[in-house]
């Protein structure tokens, strides 16, 4: 269980408390979650990086901070350069708005500080 924290933890940056709570308090749950989280993040007809990418477009137009510095964090983890955020961050802005392109960027700005 300990390695799939720490795989957990190279592809999203940061293990949110949540996870490490539910591994002691309903292991079963954790390993299906776990399983389902390998399965969304492997490479498949979309790169991780191009996922992670997605992920942090989503996590800046819900505007949830927490998930956008995770995310970031696994981003670099995987080797997403800074002009590939930016350009997803464009396509949240097309969608969602100017707020969630500013939150987003703004994120970006102080997670590369």
């Amino acid at each position: 269980m300990e390695e799939n924290l720490k795989s957990l933890e190279e592809k999203i940056g940061k293990v949110p408390v949540i996870f490490k709570d539910l591994k002691e308090m309903n292991p079963e749950l954790y390993g299906k979650v776990m399983g389902l989280d390998q399965m969304i993040w492997d490479d498949g007809a979309l790169s991780r990086q191009t996922k992670k990418i997605i992920a942090i477009a989503i996590a800046a137009a819900l505007r949830d901070r927490h998930a956008v510095r995770a995310q970031m964090a696994g981003a670099q983890n995987l080797g997403v350069k800074k002009e590939e955020i930016e350009e997803g961050l464009r396509v949240a802005f097309l969608l969602a708005g100017m707020p969630a392109y500013v939150y987003g960027k703004t994120a970006l700005e102080d997670y590369i500080k």
